[in-house]
């Protein structure tokens, strides 16, 4: 069972293994710096089919399907999926894996949702009521636009502060019996509302977030940024990345080289045009799975800390006026037994 370490912290008593991961991408991602990263890139962003809706539901599908078969397992082997995405009522990932049998918990914690997913499936599996989860997050950027924004159609301009949501999926596998690199840790983050109301500026509303779990992930387990081979958030974009790097100076702690973030990592923002760079479940969902992870196998990082941000905000509260609260849920991934 979990060990409960200071406030917030738990500490796996049986870490599960990550026994094999899978990222999928479209055309804007494969023209990133982590293209060689990814498992498979579409240059259609609609994936064969007849709307964004259903080709994010296909990516994710596809992603899910690639992840089992790169572990050698069917999906029948699974005891739970643990997904979600930004549209309303999770349909996207909902629908992805509606026939393939398997126990299904739907999750929303906006672009927070790859740690959440993973966070909860450990859980699982570290109090033994599962044997193999996998953890399941994509997003779309013509979907989201449709949702959150304006129609595309629309040819609204894009503010600097303003984020380019993802059109990526990742998918993990951990499993109870594996070894070599484990999730030992869990932090789950609180609710943060440091009152910022722009819908075009995601980095200062999750920044707060991101600092306030951060923090007590160090306070609860002793350990300093410098404990780690890589610490990485997402998806603050350069705004926010900047802004976390300051709150931490504020407090006497300098986070260095060693962090970076996810929506700073996938697109070349002076190249690509996406603003103050990526967003989305899918952005750290598919960093985690197209450079943290492989990173890990190859021997690159031992001890990883990655910290998903999210912004809980629908449409409805942003045409309300209501400001943006955010969400920073955080997980050590470590090689060896």
């Amino acid at each position: 069972m979990a060990k409960r370490i200071g406030g917030r912290t738990r500490a796996l008593e049986r870490p599960p293994a990550v026994r094999a991961w899978a990222a999928l991408g479209g055309k804007k991602e494969g023209e990133g710096p982590l293209r060689r990263g990814f498992d498979r890139l579409s240059e259609d962003s609609y994936f064969g089919e007849g709307s964004w809706e259903k080709a994010e539901t296909r990516m994710l599908r596809d992603c899910f399907a690639l992840a089992c078969a790169k572990a050698g397992l069917s999906p029948q082997a699974l005891d739970c999926v643990l997904t979600g995405d930004l549209l309303n009522q999770c349909v996207s990932s909902a629908f992805a894996v509606k026939d393939s049998g398997v126990p299904h918990w739907g999750l929303y914690g906006a672009c927070s949702t790859m740690a959440e997913s993973l966070a909860l499936g450990a859980l699982l599996l570290d109090g033994g009521a599962a044997a193999r989860v996998c953890a399941l997050t994509g997003s779309h950027f013509c979907t989201a636009e449709r949702q959150y924004r304006f129609p595309l159609e629309y040819g609204g301009q894009r503010t600097p502060t303003s984020q380019w949501t993802v059109t990526g999926a990742g998918a993990v596998i951990l499993d109870a019996a594996g070894s070599g690199l484990r999730l030992t840790q869990v932090t789950p983050g609180r609710i943060v509302d440091a009152g910022v109301a722009d819908a075009t500026h995601m980095g200062g509303a999750m920044a707060p977030a991101a600092f306030d779990t951060l923090s007590a992930h160090f306070a609860d387990t002793g350990r300093s940024p410098a404990d780690y081979d890589a610490i990485f958030t997402g998806d603050l974009g350069a705004l926010g990345h900047d802004i976390l790097e300051d709150l931490f100076r504020r407090q006497g702690t300098e986070l260095g080289v060693r962090y970076m973030d996810c929506g700073v990592l996938i697109y070349d923002a002076a190249a690509q045009d996406v603003g103050a760079g990526g967003s989305g479940c899918g952005c750290s969902a598919a960093v985690l799975c197209a450079q943290i992870l492989p990173g890990m196998e190859k021997g690159i990082w031992d001890r990883v800390l990655f910290a998903a941000t999210g912004a809980l905000m629908s449409p409805t509260s942003a045409q309300q006026g209501e400001s943006i609260p955010g969400v920073c849920h955080a997980i050590v991934l470590e090689r060896g037994d």
